[in-house]
């Protein structure tokens, strides 16, 4: 009776300790070695626009777990760094026309639009993404509200280095975003897949 009730509950920790995050897509580009960048920094609100609905608390958020897993990975933030990372989010087609967007900021603000949703990237993602928004590079799994997705690419060369992309931030498939230790889940899902493994004291 106690070996059942043993497995009975391994089963049932194993179960409710599942992520509620799903790693949509992982993929490194143009055959780059993450391993020979030593630096990095992070796209900030300077560079372009916020997603709507993506508060600077969640901005810093997002970038503040992003930042703590390339650490963990022996990089070193720096300003002058060649290696972005730029932070793009699903948000609904009607949310990403209102008439408080710009005129002319399509497409450069977002990309195109599958089953009324559109990946909106803070620095534009057709600035460094030959053939994005004619759809050379269309990845429909991300086309879902509340994807996050990281790109990282040497800005320098405009050369798109790996991308990763998580479902999803929102929380119960509302327009909240979850909470801090839901947020570092999702991030650490976003790298569960990245080629440069986590040093050896933080594994």
């Amino acid at each position: 009776m106690k070996k059942l009730l043993g497995i009975l509950l391994f089963v049932v920790a194993v179960l409710t300790g599942c992520t509620p995050f799903n790693l949509v897509t992982s993929t490194t580009y143009n055959d780059a070695n993450l391993r020979d960048y030593r630096t990095f920094r992070i796209v900030t609100s300077d560079e372009g626009k916020l997603p709507p609905g993506m508060a600077m608390v969640t901005y810093y958020n997002i970038t503040a777990a992003i930042r703590e897993q390339m650490v963990e990975r022996g990089f070193t933030e720096d300003p002058s760094s060649p290696l972005l990372i730029n932070i793009g989010l699903t948000v609904r087609q009607e949310i990403a026309t209102e008439p408080a967007i710009p005129p002319g900021a399509y497409p450069y603000t977002w990309g195109p639009f599958y089953g009324g949703y559109a990946p909106w990237f803070i620095y534009p993602r057709g600035y460094y993404w030959p053939g994005y928004y004619s759809n050379a590079q269309v990845i429909t799994g991300i086309y879902r509200e509340g994807v996050l997705t990281m790109d990282m690419v040497n800005i320098d060369t405009k050369t798109p280095l790996f991308s990763a992309s998580v479902g999803t931030i929102l929380d119960n498939g509302d327009s909240q975003f979850r909470n801090l230790q839901g947020i570092a889940e999702a991030v650490q899902t976003l790298f569960s897949k990245f080629p440069v493994p986590l040093l050896p004291q933080y594994r």
